[in-house]
């Protein structure tokens, strides 16, 4: 049976799934011209995660600035920008879109949106959940224009929503004023963020075709914002269910039509079981998920100075398919989630990382459900948060903690992702949380471009240090087929104190065991080499692929790790 129509009965019924059918049939013949550049993933690929308007100058729009800066900067260094919304947008830094058509005319123009598809990998953001109060879309529900009545869902006063899970503390339902009178809507994020109804097969077949437009604008990646709470059934927690990933795997059905290279990412910061749920069967939902779960446990290893917990929760780590991988990060224009750790780190643990990065001067934010209130983000600076509040540190000594939490993320199976402002070295901005009045704003700071060209001209700057070093691991990681996303990882045992893996190619050809001392004190790791490496060339040594460096080896060796050094031990299989 086509996929289209199976996945579209089970929505709307099979008495409308046919017609629905036939008409996304048409819009995907209508973008089937688009030809895609990618391949599969490899170790070649990461991402930069960056606002359209990260970088301004006086004689440039912010895109095309951008442009210059990344060609300049991250070719053969990243291989794939998530540009975040670069629409005409009302709040939220671009999460509220009041036209998902339209580029924002002062950050520049489609045409430079494509250039950037010149050399880097696009993923664009698909707002799929709400849109903006100031949206045409909304501004005609408000005058009862027939074409958008049924575009929103309205909630009746006496229907109890007690069972909804919520991401916020703001309102779920908040009162319009309409030309036929007062309206309840759904609101999951905010008043300014209208949620659409998917109920209504219109406004599903207009996100497809956003969706394909997207893809027509060069688009390779496309991210599902919020996706989780798409599907609205009064009486459930409205979140995760059975229409829900339904319509994931619709718009996975449409893009293997229309362009099979294009993939899709879903954002579901929500606990690690009911994240990984996305990949579907590993063939029919998304290619890649974020893996929430990541930023508190790393996080949390440094600051304790032990990978147990980080360590055992990686051994259990699987995907179902050899077709999907995890978006690895630590940072991104959001703060560091906490449900994605839920389940994984014991809640005294979790209660325990609050303190510290408040301490580290980082911001907490909460949501409701049905146990009350819930901290669910820290708002921080990654760099700031692995910091030693009180009392003076060597800087090169916070600057290795940081080096060692990438070098982690790089390592794990998956798709690193980088932060702007942790790639480049930038510290917290506690000034834009009064400025702009809320807490997610201490880590989204835009930055004059001529201050960041200085600051990486100058060599013993932070920026220049940090950018230097987590480039040059980048460079190696792409260079080195056992990071591949489809190849195997072992965890290693031995010091607590050290987190090992074992990375292997899927070729069997290579393999790097990455090791990386979590703690501030001096570690040994105990390595059999011909347990970890079976009958790979070991010779009297181990190459650093990082540094260059041989390490020398005998049977049963302890190798000796500074404070927070990482090593990364490349072999490659003998020549038969």
């Amino acid at each position: 049976m086509d996929e289209l129509f199976a996945q579209l009965s089970f929505l709307y019924g099979t008495e409308n799934a046919g017609r629905l059918a036939e008409r996304i049939h048409l819009r995907i013949r209508e973008y089937k011209t688009w030809q895609g550049r990618r391949g599969r993933l490899t170790e070649r690929d990461a991402l930069l995660i960056v606002y359209p308007d990260q970088l301004n100058q006086p004689d440039a729009p912010p895109l095309r600035a951008l442009r210059s800066f990344c060609e300049k900067h991250l070719k053969g260094v990243v291989s794939s920008l998530h540009l975040l919304p670069f629409f005409p947008y009302s709040s939220d830094d671009g999460f509220a879109v009041i036209n998902y058509r339209e580029v924002k005319p002062e950050l520049g123009t489609w045409e430079d949106v494509r250039a950037l598809g010149d050399s880097f990998c696009l993923m664009f953001d698909l707002v799929i959940n709400h849109i903006s109060s100031q949206s045409h879309w909304f501004q005609a529900f408000l005058q009862d224009d027939p074409r958008y009545k049924d575009y929103f869902t309205t909630v009746e006063d006496e229907r109890d929503l007690s069972a909804v899970t919520r991401p916020r503390t703001t309102p779920l339902v908040t009162n319009f004023s309409t030309s036929i009178g007062s309206k309840r809507l759904w609101t999951t994020f905010s008043r300014d963020q209208i949620d659409l109804n998917y109920r209504n097969p219109d406004v599903l077949l207009e996100m497809i075709d956003v969706l394909l437009f997207y893809v027509g604008q060069g688009a390779q990646i496309i991210r599902l914002d919020a996706i989780a709470y798409l599907w609205k059934e009064i009486g459930t927690p409205c979140v995760h269910l059975p229409q829900t990933h339904r319509l994931v795997q619709l718009l996975r059905s449409v893009l293997d039509l229309a362009a099979p290279e294009v993939m899709l990412i879903t954002e579901t910061n929500v606990p690690h079981p009911q994240n990984v749920t996305y990949f579907g069967d590993g063939l029919n939902e998304a290619q890649l998920v974020y893996n929430f779960a990541l930023p508190p446990l790393v996080l949390h290893a440094l600051l304790t100075e032990s990978s147990q917990l980080l360590a055992a929760w990686l051994v259990d780590l699987d995907l179902p398919s050899g077709d999907v991988t995890f978006l690895n990060y630590l940072a991104s224009h959001d703060g560091v989630g906490l449900s994605g750790v839920r389940g994984i780190l014991p809640e005294s643990e979790i209660d325990w990382l609050i303190d510290k990065v408040t301490e580290r001067g980082g911001l907490v934010s909460y949501k409701r459900d049905a146990e009350g209130e819930k901290a669910y983000e820290l708002n921080v600076n990654y760099f700031d948060a692995l910091g030693t509040p009180g009392a003076p540190e060597p800087e090169s000594l916070h600057l290795e903690r940081f080096i060692t939490a990438h070098a982690i993320i790089l390592a794990i199976r998956g798709v690193p992702a980088l932060y702007f402002h942790s790639l480049f070295g930038s510290r917290g901005w506690p000034e834009g949380v009064q400025q702009i009045g809320h807490n997610r704003a201490i880590n989204r700071q835009k930055l004059p471009l001529s201050q960041v060209e200085f600051d990486l001209a100058d060599p013993t700057s932070l920026r220049s240090r940090v950018f230097s070093r987590l480039s040059r691991m980048l460079q190696v990681r792409r260079s080195n087929a056992a990071f591949h996303p489809s190849g195997p990882q072992k965890v290693v045992e031995g010091n607590d104190s050290v987190l090992a893996l074992l990375r292997t190619s899927p070729s069997g050809h290579e393999r790097v065991l990455c090791l990386h001392n979590v703690s501030g004190q001096p570690a040994t790791f105990d390595l059999d080499p011909r347990t970890v490496f079976g009958d790979f060339e070991t010779a009297d040594h181990l190459r650093d692929i990082l540094s260059g460096g041989r390490i020398p080896i005998m049977s049963n060796s302890s190798l000796a790790l500074g404070p927070y050094e990482t090593l990364w031990l490349g072999q490659s299989r003998r020549n038969p």
